[in-house]
């Protein structure tokens, strides 16, 4: 039966019509291959093509993760946020901020989904330096971290790299959040979700020591996950090495769950850490958005999302794939 689910961190409803699935010449949407520059410029050997580093990760003095600023900005310079009124109802401001490039592997054919731990954590740390820069930038206010992949996704090349904004607005989306958060009675939001979902165990897609992996109740897309850390915490930069490695490894263990039931598709990871100077209440978590439908009129005119695939199916689907990791005789030993 078709039933609409309230999004709760969103504000929006959310269409869960699996018998839509079943339409005329329906097919998910396979990834494209992306058109190349040669040679490829986040490519080892290649550094001269981009600018100069702002980080990099290293081990035995080859880089496994860089931070680049970005040649094309969305967000750039140093001039103050000030509205200029252009008659009653045109507003600009200087787009200012930081927009920085993370790649991340010397890999130009590999994904987050085929990640070694040791290259999932320096993905993180690096996610988690980048924003403790960004918050001491004057008159910045809030950092955005994405990973897109795939032509579908918004990706632009085809090795594999993500995006690092530090920008002087609070984006919509994030002052939604953070008002639902406020309005939720009782405890955090997020905190009870995650508790809820991983009681009910039919939209859990993997518990861990310190993260919960669930196709969430509201899902608005296909095979849509959300991340949650157990650590009631509102930045990513105050994570501990410990809990952004564990979220790290779940990152790509979701990935290549995808990967595994739907082959290679499209994708976008989002991070929502609170503002840097925010004291609401709020719980940083990680959305995985799988390309595999098209937004269409009633999406765009209504903002109410049609998902054809319910959570619940979607996160059996993916527990099949999810395999945890075994100490091997060494960390046995030191335990």
């Amino acid at each position: 039966m078709n039933t609409l689910r309230h999004d709760p961190l969103s504000g929006r409803w959310i269409a869960i019509s699996s018998d839509r699935i079943n339409r005329p010449n329906f097919s998910p949407i396979v990834s494209k291959d992306l058109s190349e520059e040669a040679p490829c410029p986040f490519c080892p050997g290649n550094e001269e093509a981009t600018p100069p580093a702002l980080e990099t990760y290293h081990e035995d003095g080859r880089w496994l993760v860089r931070v680049i600023p970005n040649r094309f900005p969305a967000f750039s310079g140093q001039d103050s946020f000030v509205l200029q009124h252009h008659g009653p109802v045109f507003i600009d401001a200087p787009a200012t901020g930081i927009h920085e490039v993370l790649i991340l592997s010397p890999s130009h054919d590999t994904t987050w989904a085929d990640f070694s731990t040791q290259q999932s954590d320096l993905v993180m740390f690096a996610i988690r330096d980048r924003i403790k820069a960004h918050q001491s930038t004057p008159g910045l206010r809030y950092s955005q971290a994405i990973v897109n992949a795939g032509r579908e996704a918004g990706a632009s090349l085809h090795h594999p790299h993500g995006q690092l904004m530090g920008i002087p607005i609070i984006p919509k989306e994030l002052i939604e959040e953070q008002g639902n958060f406020a309005r939720f009675s009782g405890d955090c939001l997020l905190c009870v979700a995650a508790a809820v979902e991983e009681s009910a165990k039919e939209r859990l897609v993997h518990a861990g020591e310190h993260v919960i992996t669930a196709a969430p109740y509201w899902s608005g897309s296909p095979y849509e996950l959300l991340i949650v850390p157990r650590h009631h915490e509102a930045h990513l930069s105050n994570s501990s090495k410990e809990e952004l490695s564990a979220i790290g490894k779940e990152i790509r263990d979701g990935l290549k769950a995808l990967k595994s039931h739907m082959g290679d598709i499209a994708y976008n990871v989002v991070f929502h850490s609170a503002p840097y100077r925010s004291t609401t209440l709020f719980h940083w978590h990680i959305h995985i958005l799988p390309k595999l439908t098209t937004l269409a009129g009633f999406e765009l005119g209504t903002g109410l999302y049609i998902n054809i695939v319910t959570p619940e199916e979607a996160a059996e689907n993916l527990r099949r794939f999810i395999v945890d990791e075994q100490p091997n005789d060494s960390q046995k030993a030191a335990s």
